[in-house]
């Protein structure tokens, strides 16, 4: 980091909720809020436009969410950071952001304080988390495994749903990349987590992403 401000975009779609915390952020002197968001679209064009330090992201927005917002911004953009500030704090949506690229997690809980410090950790390239978050994480770490991939009699398209729910996708972001219905993205996804006995969708994606890795490294 160097002595200048840190450059930062607000992302929320609740204009009381984004031009609070713009004012409130910006009031700090090493902070310099250069453009807000309604949407993750809005978001991913202000960022490329001004390249921030830090995105301080929502999750659910129209258009684009959160999560969908943060993996391209990451994609295109390696040197700006994304910190998650949302009122879930469920298994899903915290993974979900975190294997999108989100370098923190907070909820809209936090003061002032506490998200600033966050600003600034996620700004010196460091992963900062709510201690709820931290919780969870753990938990999940604790909890056995999913079944084995041999006990798995998925389907192809099963499968390609599969990994498409471990990269971060909701129902909709899935049904327009297979170029299917919702409605039939829900009967395949029911039909997963019969087979496999999952319990949440964010058992899934702790699968997807273990199955993943393990064929990586094959």
């Amino acid at each position: 980091m160097t002595d200048r401000p840190i450059s930062l975009v607000v992302v929320d779609d609740q204009a009381t909720v984004r031009e609070a915390l713009a004012v409130m952020l910006d009031l700090a002197e090493d902070v310099n809020v250069v453009a807000t968001a309604t949407n993750g679209a809005e978001a991913v064009e202000a960022a490329r436009e001004h390249r921030p330090d830090v995105v301080l992201m929502d999750l659910n927005m129209p258009v684009l969410d959160g999560v969908g917002a943060t993996g391209k911004i990451r994609e295109t953009l390696p040197d700006t950071t994304v910190l998650v500030l949302t009122t879930f704090d469920d298994d899903e949506s915290i993974l979900a952001a975190l294997q999108a690229g989100a370098s923190g997690y907070l909820t809209k809980e936090a003061d002032r304080t506490t998200i600033l410090h966050a600003v600034r950790t996620a700004a010196q390239g460091q992963t900062v988390l709510s201690p709820e978050v931290q919780r969870r994480l753990l938990a999940l770490a604790a909890k056995p495994a999913p079944p084995a991939e041999p006990d798995l009699a998925l389907t192809a398209r099963e499968r390609e749903i599969l990994g498409l729910i471990g990269d971060g996708l909701r129902n909709p972001e899935i049904a327009a990349a297979l170029v299917i219905s919702e409605a039939t993205v829900k009967t395949h996804i029911n039909n997963l987590f019969a087979k496999a006995g999952f319990h949440s969708r964010a058992d899934a994606v702790r699968y997807a992403l273990n199955y993943q890795n393990g064929r990586r490294q094959q």
